[in-house]
């Protein structure tokens, strides 16, 4: 059993910057990724990481993301800049063993951490 904690959200102004951090209690060997759910929305991925280091992120990204792990520590993390309103919402850390899985139903999910832009 693998548990995720997320940590680094908070409140920002538009065009400002947060980190988001994830623990992993377990290694690795796994995929990756930070999902995204604003009230009333339903939940949406915002970038994944691969086995390989290599990244993918949803079109409304558009460049001011960056999604990274560090394997020694267990640790991924989601730096934001250049934020939106729009991007205010729960963010929530995800892992599974499987790429497809990780993206339609991740087994292992962190609490979430909020994320407020005004």
């Amino acid at each position: 059993h693998v548990q995720l904690v997320e940590s680094g959200g908070g409140s920002a102004q538009v065009g400002g910057s947060l980190r988001l951090s994830c623990s992993a209690s377990a290694d690795a060997l796994m995929y990756m990724a930070w999902f995204r759910q604003a009230p009333g929305k339903e939940r949406e991925e915002v970038a994944y990481i691969d086995k390989d280091g290599s990244t993918t992120y949803a079109d409304f990204v558009e460049g001011r993301f960056t999604i990274t792990k560090d394997n020694a520590k267990n640790t991924l993390f989601l730096q934001m800049n250049s934020l939106k309103p729009e991007d205010t919402g729960m963010y929530y850390c995800a892992a599974d063993r499987w790429l497809s899985l990780l993206r339609t139903n991740a087994a292992y999910w962190g609490q979430g951490t909020q994320v407020t832009v005004s």
